[in-house]
Formats: C-alpha cells, structure tokens, sequence
C-alpha cells in the first residue's frame, strides 16, 4: 500500500508542477488570439492572475480530492491482496506442520493469482501423495522383511546354539536370505520411483519387436533350464514407438520373469508384437496358473497375492509387475491383465502409442 501510494503522490506532484508550468504561457497565448493584438499590460495582470488563483483553486481541491480517492482504492486493492497471499502462507505453514489435506481457493482478483492458488494446490496434491507412498512403501517393506529377517534370525541362532552346523547349507540358507533382502530393498526404490513418476527417461524412436528380441533372448536360458517352451512372434516389426529403450525392456523382462514363475514344466510362454490403429502391441502370453478374472486390476498392486503367488515376480519382491506398469505407464502407455480363471493361463498387453512424446522426467533420491 505504502508503494502504491507513493506512486499516487508522484502522480499528483506531477500534475500540479506541469500544470503550474503550462497553463499560464497556453493562457497568453490564446487570450491574444482571441482579442486579436496586444492587451493592456495592467489588464493582462490581472486576467493571469485571475487564471493563476483559478488554477490554484482548482488543483488544490482536485489533487487531494483525488489523492484520497486513489489512497482509497489502493487499500481496498491491497487488503484484497493481503488477503490473499495470508491466505496463501496460512495454508504453506498448515501443510509444513503436517496437514497435507489443505487446499486454497481461488481470490477473483486476477489470472495470477488463480494461477498461483493452481500451482499451491497441485503442490499439496502431490505432497499428499507422495506422503502416501511413503507411507505405504514403510508399511510394505516392513511386512516383507519380516519373513526374511525372522529366517536369518533363527538360522544364526541355532548355529550359535549349536543346533545347526555352520557348514554349505546353513551358509547358502544365510546367503539366500540376505540375497532376498538385498533384491527386496533395491525393488521397493525402483518401484518408488515409478510410481512417483521420477523415471529419468531417454527416449528415442525404436522397433518394438527389436525389444521383445532383446528381452526374449535374455531370458532364454531361464526358460530353457526351467523346462518351459519360449516363443516370439513378430507381425510388424515397423511396430516404432518414441520410447526408453532400457526401461521398455526392463518392463517386458519383468512380465517374462512372471510368466515363468506360473508357468510349469512344460509349459509355453508366447510373445507376440503386432500394432493396432492407436500405436503398438506387446503380448505376454502364459499357459500357466492363470488368476481369477476380478483379480486383473489388483495383480498391480504392490505385494498383492491373487493366489499363492501369481505375483511373485521381480527377483520374488511381489512388484515386477507394479514396476512394468509403472514403466509403461510413463510413456504413456499402458498394461493390463486378462485370464479366463485359474490353471487357464494368463495374458498381459503393453500397448504403447506410436511415436509418443514422452516427458523427461528427472531423477531425485
């Protein structure tokens, strides 16, 4: 208010030293032309006079009269604004205390502001949600370790006893936990990561039947040594999407990893990539255990078990496929799942739009 008013006062100054200045040389010189020559010199005295105290007059009651009208308009503008940004810092210092639910209106009072209540409330959006994924992520973890922690618990105690001798199966039993734990804790961060968004991506065009070869290959072994049939099938490879070549394969590797973990010797798992109206298509297609039709949605969820463990994949954590869908979802794709009921086998579909843009998202943590 104190800024606004002192440009009012400058404004005020002003008009009354331009009007001192001009007003009386604008006078002579149209008096003279309306008289048509020169005035007597007494007699042009007195009119400037006349004109000068009239000019006086007015501008001293102008000027003050709309001085205290701007003063007022511009308090009335500040306290709206005052309001306003209060407004916003009572809601900034509730969401510092831990009240991440707050949210602000926004003031009529012009597109900035608005844009400015947008932006705070995006903000805790997003706070609350990642306070929420926080929060789920501790509660997971928790419940995961516990499993693998009780184990090596009790092994270490019975070799300590001397229940248990510290010979190769008691140490493999010790590895293989800790192997568990390590697995578990780099899946939890990766998954975090996704789910928030904060993927550093690379993308760049590519074949997608190139990636379904790269990850088929990759996994070739597994599926041989496991006794299960292994096939790819590629119905366009002009199949070319805008994509993160590494994270694509990484999601379609965990897909793989899944299939494999419900399929049983002797088994097929079918990988088929084809393109659609919309962008390409990659199948993940299993003749395994297969998982209740009302279950496909939750199959996403983190550590969620349809059946003994149709999501176990991932190294074993329970979240390869939250990470793929993750994945897939920023590039703006998506993943689902589909099974006609238990033991008929399961198919999960990528479907990526061609050429997509993709948004650079940075990595934090």
């Amino acid at each position: 208010m104190v800024s606004l008013g002192l440009v009012v006062l400058a404004g005020g100054v002003t008009v009354l030293g331009v009007a001192l200045g001009v007003a009386p040389t604008a006078f002579r010189y149209h008096l003279r032309m309306a008289v048509g020559g020169p005035l007597d010199p007494t007699l042009l005295m007195q009119v400037q006079d006349a004109f000068a105290n009239t000019i006086l007059t007015s501008l001293g009651v102008a000027v003050p009269v709309a001085m205290i009208t701007a003063f007022a308009v511009t308090w009335i503008v500040a306290r709206r604004l005052g309001r306003s940004v209060a407004v916003v810092a009572d809601a900034a210092d509730r969401i510092a205390r831990g009240n991440l639910r707050v949210r602000v209106q926004a003031p009529a009072i012009g597109p900035e502001f608005t844009q400015l209540a947008d932006a705070f409330n995006a903000m805790a959006a997003r706070l609350a949600d990642t306070e929420t994924i926080r929060r789920r992520l501790i509660g997971d973890l928790a419940h995961e370790m516990r499993t693998p922690i009780a184990s090596l618990e009790a092994t270490v105690e019975a070799v300590v006893d001397g229940v248990l001798p510290l010979d190769a199966v008691t140490r493999a039993t010790l590895i293989d936990q800790a192997d568990r734990l390590r697995h578990l804790v780099a899946d939890m961060s990766a998954v975090s990561r996704a789910e928030e968004r904060q993927l550093d991506l690379h993308a760049e065009p590519v074949e997608l039947g190139r990636l379904a070869t790269d990850a088929v290959a990759a996994a070739r072994a597994r599926y041989v040594a496991a006794g299960v049939q292994l096939d790819l099938r590629i119905t366009d490879r002009a199949a070319v999407v805008r994509v993160d070549p590494h994270r694509i394969t990484e999601a379609v590797a965990n897909l793989l990893d899944n299939a494999l973990r419900h399929t049983p010797a002797g088994g097929a798992v079918h990988v088929v990539v084809a393109t659609d109206p919309r962008g390409a298509v990659l199948e993940v297609v299993d003749t395994g255990s297969g998982f209740d039709p009302v279950d496909a949605e939750r199959l996403f969820e983190r550590f969620y078990r349809a059946d003994a463990s149709r999501t176990r994949s991932s190294a074993g954590s329970g979240i390869g496929l939250t990470i793929a869908r993750a994945i897939v979802q920023a590039h703006g794709g998506t993943l689902t799942a589909a099974s006609e009921g238990p033991r008929t086998g399961a198919r999960f579909r990528i479907h990526l739009p061609a050429h997509q843009h993709v948004r650079a998202h940075n990595l934090s943590g």
